[in-house]
């Protein structure tokens, strides 16, 4: 599933050439997890401004086309999430799309196509971050991981209030947005902290390396294009290498590179959890 590395990745990629392109037309494939909300021709006429991320979802502000006699567009703009198995593609020229093709926006520049084999991803117009949809699905969401007003006291103090193994805890997105199972696992594991201890057992000490474990493992994740374990891909097509990296992550069986114990799995939640026994303390 892509997570904040895979989706931010993305983002830095159709940022620049999405900037001030102006909309010619808008296609739909099979429908996908929830609908767009508006006829794709209404998106025509309006121009792409500045794309930002919040947790996993991206944000295509639409404005209105900046000659008062042409029609304005579709005001508002788009939120996008890739799913568990989508990636955004950008594309010079529009081209014939593919059976896993949901979703075409054309502009004076190029096309931006999300390519989604699972139809577990979406994109949904809303009327701006303060409307629904968007202010519903975003107010779910845990602060950012390098915001600077999440500081280790207010983290530690976030963990008090929760008795959910911190695995989980992390995975949920309420304390921290981003820290997906691949990275999860890495940074429990930086941390020397077991999968399976309650949140509100976690000292202050453990709650600040953790934290800058969270921090260190998804910046070095950026730095590497994200993690592709299946189907995630940039918007230019390149994978990223942050799995070749991994010291525990789908390493069972393997030795901790700490200690040399196996590293174990276990089951969380309906996710894969890698760790080491001897190094990861409850």
């Amino acid at each position: 599933m892509p997570e904040l590395p895979e989706v931010e990745v993305t983002r830095r990629g159709i940022a620049e050439p999405l900037r001030g392109a102006l909309v010619v037309a808008a296609r739909l494939g099979k429908p996908l997890r929830w609908p767009l909300g508006v006829a794709p021709t209404d998106l025509v006429g309006s121009v792409v401004g500045d794309v930002t991320r919040r947790g996993k979802y991206l944000w295509l502000p639409l404005l209105a086309r900046p000659l008062p006699a042409e029609p304005p567009g579709c005001p508002g703009g788009l939120l996008v999430h890739l799913g568990m198995s989508g990636s955004l593609g950008w594309w010079p020229q529009a081209h014939e799309p593919g059976p896993h093709d949901h979703f075409d926006l054309v502009t004076d520049r190029g096309a931006l196509r999300l390519n989604d084999p699972r139809r577990f991803g979406a994109v949904m117009w809303s009327a701006g971050l303060q409307h629904p949809p968007a202010a519903t699905l975003l107010a779910r969401l845990g602060p950012e991981p390098f915001d600077p007003a999440l500081t280790p006291a207010s983290f530690h103090a976030a963990l008090q209030q929760r008795r959910t193994p911190i695995k989980s805890l992390l995975l949920g997105g309420e304390v921290v947005v981003g820290a997906g199972n691949i990275y999860a696992c890495e940074a429990l594991f930086q941390a020397g902290i077991h999968p399976a201890l309650a949140a509100n057992r976690i000292s202050r000490p453990r709650a600040q390396r953790l934290l800058a474990a969270v921090r260190g493992t998804l910046a070095r994740a950026l730095e590497v294009g994200g993690s592709t374990l299946r189907d995630f891909a940039d918007a230019h097509g390149v994978a990223g290498a942050y799995q070749t990296e991994a010291a525990v992550y789908g390493r069972e069986g393997l030795p901790c590179p700490q200690c040399a114990a196996p590293v174990r799995r276990q089951v969380q939640a309906q996710r894969s959890t890698y760790f080491c026994k001897m190094c990861q303390r409850r």
